[in-house]
């Protein structure tokens, strides 16, 4: 078995760290970057998976969320090199016509997290149910606020004004657990509640949560709950907020539940996170593709669902009644299988 890792720096450039993995029953997983510790534990679990099955592998990531090319240029390269199956999360639903190539070529697509909106361009997600992911921590951080709910003042930080599938989930689920009426489920921003103060976009990491919050705070400087699409965007969105002198004011929740965030929940700067498995994710991806290069067999949604749903869980040091959670002991324990 044959391991490779590329970075995409661009739509063509190549940075190989080992040589090229052959032909033969090849696994290539795609992400959106290789410095988000979710996109660092998929491939981990992507590896182990590969060499267990005794599958080839190569990985690629581009440089950020929301970058289609370079990932655009990675289907490519796993198409020409015969894979048998690509795994991705793709950043954004610019991708879909290079993987309807893909599997035109007879290579089974799964998406990983991240679901596209063109049935046609995948066969299968594996995923978190992200608007599950959304409602629990909206309903947590309504029970929370009590009757200060009413009157909330809620910043939501976003990954961008893309649409992507996973921001919106997590955004509209989070709206409505929070009980504020959502319009459209289908975008982001439809929602007229005077609660909601803006949302702004993250790139889903710190400096990007950093610069949202502190436009936000701009805004209004008496936000009290803070929507963050990921644990790093929520990082830099409490690093506005201190340096603010305003930590004390505002709950923060989050999705991915991985170790950083989980310890954050311990901290208490994140009051509340949903945990996602990237690893069951991508672990479960790579088994689906070795069954696939064995006999053609191609995996099945989860009943009543249009996805393989990985699981979700609420964790948070301060439950709340009515909504199922585990606390940051176990979800450390969980973190990031």
């Amino acid at each position: 078995m044959k391991v490779t890792t590329k970075v995409l720096l661009g739509a063509g450039a190549l940075a190989l760290m080992s040589g090229m993995a052959s032909a033969a029953d090849l696994a290539c997983l795609i992400t959106k970057n290789n410095t988000n510790p979710f996109f660092v534990k998929m491939k981990e679990g992507a590896e182990a998976a590969a060499t267990a099955a005794g599958l080839d592998f190569q990985a690629y990531a581009g440089e950020k969320d929301g970058d289609a090319a370079p990932q655009i240029t990675a289907i490519e390269n796993c198409v020409a090199a015969g894979a048998k199956g690509i795994l991705i999360t793709p950043s954004n639903d610019s991708v879909g016509p290079a993987l309807k190539d893909a599997r035109a070529a007879g290579i089974l697509v799964i998406a990983l997290d991240t679901p596209l909106a063109d049935t046609e361009a995948q066969d299968i997600t594996f995923a978190t149910d992200n608007f599950e992911a959304g409602l629990l921590i909206g309903k947590w951080a309504a029970a929370t606020m009590g009757e200060g709910a009413a009157t909330a003042k809620i910043a939501m930080l976003d990954i961008n004004k893309d649409n992507i599938s996973v921001d919106v989930q997590r955004d509209t689920g989070f709206l409505q657990g929070f009980g504020i009426e959502v319009p459209d489920l289908k975008v982001m921003g439809s929602e007229t509640d005077p609660r909601v103060i803006g949302h702004e976009n993250s790139d889903a990491n710190p400096e990007g949560g950093l610069r949202a919050m502190e436009t936000l705070l701009a805004k209004d400087p008496d936000i009290n709950v803070v929507y963050t699409i990921n644990e790093p965007a929520a990082e830099g969105a409490y690093q506005a907020l201190k340096n603010a002198g305003k930590e004390a004011q505002a709950i923060i929740v989050s999705v991915d539940g991985g170790c950083p965030g989980v310890a954050s929940v311990k901290a208490g700067t994140i009051g509340a996170t949903s945990q996602q498995y990237p690893l069951k994710m991508a672990s479960l991806g790579i088994e689906a593709i070795a069954a696939y290069a064995k006999d053609g067999t191609k995996p099945t949604v989860t009943e009543g669902l249009s996805f393989f749903n990985t699981g979700v869980n609420l964790v948070t040091d301060k439950p709340v009644e009515g909504v199922e959670s585990i606390d940051s002991a176990k979800g450390t324990e969980l973190c990031w299988g």
